[in-house]
């Protein structure tokens, strides 16, 4: 997960991706299981309109794939 996330955010600098743009070409990114955790979120975070910045997206990437008692 770590990984992924470090080469995801190196060809969002690569390509100067704006701020509006890193959540749809991450989440466009993932595969399988991340995908479908992914629509879930997604739909639980943009309740109401709310636009999902890519620092929201990372925070709950992290807690779904790198919980904090394994970071420690």
């Amino acid at each position: 997960a770590v990984k992924w996330l470090d080469e995801v955010e190196i060809i969002f600098e690569a390509m100067r991706c704006t701020e509006e743009d890193k959540t749809s070409l991450g989440s466009y990114m993932l595969r399988e299981e991340a995908n479908h955790w992914w629509k879930t979120a997604r739909q639980r975070l943009g309740a109401g309109g709310v636009v999902i910045t890519w620092e929201m997206f990372k925070r709950e990437f992290w807690v779904k794939y790198f919980p904090a008692d394994v970071r420690n």
